[in-house]
């Protein structure tokens, strides 16, 4: 079992943590630069990611939450009951902008979560219009072919040249969206960005397989959603577990989860990469009862810190829920502006049933008002995180006798032996830089390491 951190989830090997007697924390990387902070007068936990993003998250008194982070959308969240159920309502801001989102708690394994509630649902003729194949396939002009995020990731993600069926352009337009994010996140972060890059090593680009893995995802989801319509429009009270990741890992089904921000995450050996938006993942197997993560393999890889191709990476479950929350927020947006669009730019008309306004559902309803002061907040805490930082790693510089409470084992050597399997060698090594295919017998050549196959196994290592 791996050495939990400082943030509740898995610790890279050779990290260490320091927890002082005034409840505060602090935990480093193996290289000692510090990645999480915890200060428990303020309610705060500072992580600092590889990729340079901080993120600044404070549980307060009343159990509101605010969440910071640079170049990202930052939220205030607000609990309240309705039906004897728990809610959130979340008052994000992005550029200026301000918008709601709803959430329902949910256990899972133990784990508290919140779960996306849609605020309203489409007619059931609307959904059925969304999902089903169009009778022909028609070409959508995106406008994206100046757009800084576009010509920087063209390495990495093409749209379809035409679209049978709105789950490909739900597909290409949650990706979008990801990437888009990911672009504006980095800016923030690196100002001197190029409009346009090569590919970094290790990336291997979007494979119309995992696209279209994506698209099946996109169908269940509007199908989950119709059905959830349907409960609403009875006023029934819609089960959170039905769009939770506890169903999805559970139904014995296929299903893969889009990253929508930036996550560290640890991969079998021990080390630290990075879950970039826009990443592609699918579970190796359902978590074990007592688990508060699980396995992913890695489907595409922007390269550079991006966790590879076909490695395995542990997860905490909130952070796949995260994912899937993203998912259904991005399809919801993406099939409003499929109704708004509907009959325009090559897209098809839709039938008059699907044409209906949107019905708010009860438990948005009956939410507190926005938070007007989130901006304020949001910036009041990026401060205090400063401040925040300072004091701690004060703390354990000055406190006497304080020892690491928790020191992860050493990076486990990366060993390539005879008779391993090409997956296995691939989980270790990643993606070969070039592949000599003799038949039986088969080469990957990597930047100083040369592999020789034999019937799928190893049989040299240069």
């Amino acid at each position: 079992m791996r050495p939990v951190g400082l943030s509740g989830r898995p610790a890279p090997a050779g990290s260490h943590q320091t927890q002082l007697r005034n409840g505060n924390g602090l935990q480093k990387r193996p290289d000692g630069r510090v990645s999480d902070v915890h200060d428990a007068r303020r309610g705060m936990d500072v992580h600092r990611g590889l990729n340079g993003n901080r993120r600044v998250s404070v549980e307060r008194p009343d159990h509101s939450r605010i969440v910071a982070e640079r170049g990202r959308a930052g939220y205030v969240q607000r609990p309240y009951m309705y039906h004897g159920h728990e809610f959130a309502r979340r008052t994000y801001i992005y550029n200026g902008r301000s918008y709601d989102r709803f959430y329902r708690g949910y256990s899972y394994h133990g784990v508290f979560m919140n779960v996306y509630a849609p605020a309203r649902f489409y007619p059931v003729g609307f959904y059925g219009w969304a999902y089903n194949p169009w009778f022909h396939p028609v070409t959508f002009g995106w406008g994206w072919a100046a757009a800084p995020w576009y010509g920087y990731y063209g390495f990495y993600f093409n749209p379809y040249p035409v679209y049978a069926a709105p789950s490909l352009w739900l597909t290409d337009y949650l990706l979008a969206t990801s990437l888009t994010n990911a672009y504006a996140a980095q800016q923030e972060i690196q100002a001197d960005r190029a409009a346009a890059r090569q590919a970094p090593e290790g990336a291997v680009a979007l494979t119309p397989e995992v696209k279209q893995m994506i698209a099946d995802e996109v169908k269940a989801q509007i199908a989950l959603e119709n059905a959830e319509a349907q409960q609403n429009a009875k006023n029934q009270d819609i089960d959170p577990a039905s769009s939770s990741i506890g169903r999805l890992l559970s139904d014995g089904n296929p299903h893969v989860f889009v990253a929508g921000t930036s996550l560290d995450v640890v991969d079998a050996s021990g080390m630290e990469c990075v879950i970039s938006d826009g990443d592609v993942m699918k579970p190796v197997a359902p978590p074990a009862p007592s688990a508060s993560d699980v396995d992913v393999v890695m489907l595409s890889s922007k390269g550079g810190r991006d966790c590879r191709k076909s490695s395995v990476v542990t997860v905490a479950l909130a952070d796949l829920q995260d994912m899937q929350n993203h998912m259904r927020e991005t399809i919801d947006q993406g099939l409003q502006e499929l109704q708004e669009k509907q009959g325009k730019g090559g897209l098809p008309a839709a039938p008059p049933s699907a044409m209906a306004p949107p019905v708010n559902t009860a438990f948005a309803q009956s939410a507190p008002p926005p938070d007007t002061n989130a901006v304020a907040e949001i910036n009041q805490q990026l401060k205090d995180a400063d401040l925040a930082e300072q004091e701690v790693i004060s703390q354990a510089q000055l406190e006497p006798g304080t020892e690491p409470s928790i020191t992860a084992a050493p990076p486990t050597p990366k060993t390539i032996a005879i008779g391993q399997s090409m997956n296995e060698v691939t989980a270790i090594l990643g993606p070969p830089v070039t592949v000599v295919d003799l038949g039986s017998r088969k080469i990957y050549k990597y930047k100083d390491l040369k592999v020789s196959f034999k019937d799928g196994k190893v049989s040299d290592v240069e």
